[in-house]
């Protein structure tokens, strides 16, 4: 007698020991997600823990919103991908490597 119940719900054969072409796929992008996720914890974390923001270190630790606060906490705080800010500080953060002026005046 068949089973029903493995060939009815794709529990047969397949290309990967009994699963689908479609579960290899859900499994392979969601092994990618997972990889990008635990990434962006760690980078986000790390700038956390670099600042000295505790509060951020521990809600970032404890809290699993799939890399969504970790993204707001990059973006909003860190600033980190804002190019708007980045191109306005072009220059201001040298450092001390500025050239010395044209106009014959001292540099400060």
């Amino acid at each position: 007698m068949m089973n029903t119940f493995n060939t009815h719900y794709g529990w047969g054969p397949g290309i990967f020991g009994g699963f689908g072409l479609v579960e290899a796929g859900t499994i392979l992008f969601g092994g990618i997600l997972v990889i990008v996720i635990i990434a962006l914890k760690g980078y986000a974390l790390w700038h956390a823990a670099k600042r000295d923001e505790k509060w951020w270190f521990a809600a970032m630790l404890v809290i699993n919103t799939a890399g969504i606060l970790e993204l707001a906490y990059l973006i909003f705080v860190v600033k980190k991908w804002n190019l708007a800010a980045k191109s306005a500080t072009i220059g201001a953060n040298d450092k001390g490597n500025n050239p010395a002026p044209t106009d014959g005046s001292k540099a400060a």
